[in-house]
């Protein structure tokens, strides 16, 4: 990386496309491609393209170098703990090199890319408008377990902007908020922001830190590998739930003066596309959430509602309103007992999402999508439970 570094010394770029990879040569050479028209067909080529690389062993750095493009592009392996987080403080290393105005990041998995998601990323930045784009995703009504139920609910209630894809993994970021990004303590690199915590931090410290806010962008369908939250999802929640956990503490004072939510600007109009279907293994989560609850059951029963466990217990599963007191019983603990709470909350995590497949079942898109709504709702009407037991 040092060598990558030292070339681009003294090299300026307006728009700098980071692609965070390991193991992704299938489809990574269709996301460069496609940076690339991007960045030529909506910014003169004004650009550069950098893959960071978790020392991938299926030649994902050799693919990406092979790809014709028509902007200059590098690769590299980072430095630091394995993981997404390690992989993008290693892209705003080089976006502070060359002075980039915006950095687009986009997920090396992705399948369907387009051109435009570079300009409806960038646009916003460069107009003054934004200091962080999100994405605005097109998915399925299982697509992004952990955004519906955890990220997307208690980030907008907690900070008052409705961010819908909080941890969507596409995003823009102006070069002011790489600056904080970086200026922010080496301890922080070596948590779980340098994993999957990376993307919730991002979204936090924009819409507390940063000059000219939250702007999301319509990007339309996501494809990409997509995994089943029971059987894939347990790591990730552990990283994320903790990482949104910790801010809490450091963003006490902003989030408990929030009164409102508000409605974020959204960029471009999204298009008409039809979303991949995503199979659910009801019967596995509701298992998965019994089977943990009663290894936790002890250690739960100490902040937990005994009668929500017992609900669990009975059908592994749990409704809106339980699982909101679940979250906020677990946000309050998480300062007392630190990461054993977000373990404990796993199987939590796969009773809410058990109860919400089997009420969305026989719904569409729409349907379920005003299901998730309602449930931020309550996330918003009981901050004043949480702040009582916040202050406990």
């Amino acid at each position: 990386m040092k060598e990558v570094l030292k070339k681009l010394e003294g090299k300026r770029v307006s728009i700098l496309v980071g692609i965070p990879s390991y193991n992704n040569a299938e489809t990574i050479s269709h996301v460069a491609k496609t940076a690339s028209e991007g960045i030529v067909k909506y910014f003169n080529g004004d650009g550069l393209i950098v893959n960071s690389d978790g020392d991938s062993s299926d030649g994902t750095r050799e693919v990406f170098m092979s790809t014709e493009t028509d902007v200059e592009k590098y690769s590299f392996v980072y430095e630091g703990i394995p993981g997404k987080g390690s992989a993008i403080k290693a892209i705003f290393e080089v976006a502070k090199i060359v002075d980039a105005d915006a950095v687009v990041l986009l997920d090396a998995d992705l399948r369907s890319v387009q051109p435009w998601w570079v300009e409806r990323l960038a646009k916003p930045i460069l107009d003054g408008k934004a200091s962080y784009v999100a994405p605005h995703y097109l998915r399925h009504k299982y697509d992004g377990t952990i955004t519906n139920n955890v990220c997307y609910p208690l980030t907008s209630a907690l900070y008052g902007k409705k961010i819908r894809q909080p941890i969507g993994g596409d995003f823009g970021i102006s070069g002011e908020l790489v600056s904080i990004y970086l200026s922010k303590p080496e301890s922080v690199w070596k948590s779980d922001v340098a994993r999957f915590g990376i993307d919730i931090w991002m979204t936090t410290i924009a819409v507390n830190e940063s000059k000219n806010g939250v702007v999301q962008a319509s990007l339309g369908a996501k494809i990409h590998d997509v995994k089943d939250p029971g059987k894939h999802l347990g790591p990730m929640f552990v990283q994320v739930v903790s990482t949104l956990f910790s801010l809490m503490s450091e963003y006490q004072d902003r989030w408990m003066r929030v009164k409102e939510m508000l409605e974020i600007e959204v960029y471009g109009e999204q298009p008409s596309q039809n979303v991949e279907p995503i199979v659910v293994d009801l019967e596995n989560l509701k298992k998965k959430a019994m089977e943990g609850v009663r290894n936790y059951r002890e250690f739960l029963r100490s902040y937990i509602d005994e009668e929500i466990l017992d609900d669990v217990l009975d059908d592994g599963m749990v409704n809106a309103d339980e699982w909101v007191k679940l979250v906020y019983d677990s946000a309050a603990a998480f300062r007392k007992f630190g990461k054993k709470v977000v373990e404990a909350m796993i199987p939590l995590y796969f009773s809410r999402v058990a109860g919400f497949v089997e009420e969305t079942k026989d719904m569409d898109s729409e349907e379920a999508e005003n299901v998730i709504e309602k449930q931020l709702e309550r996330f918003f009407d009981m901050k004043g439970y949480l702040a009582k037991k916040w202050l406990e």
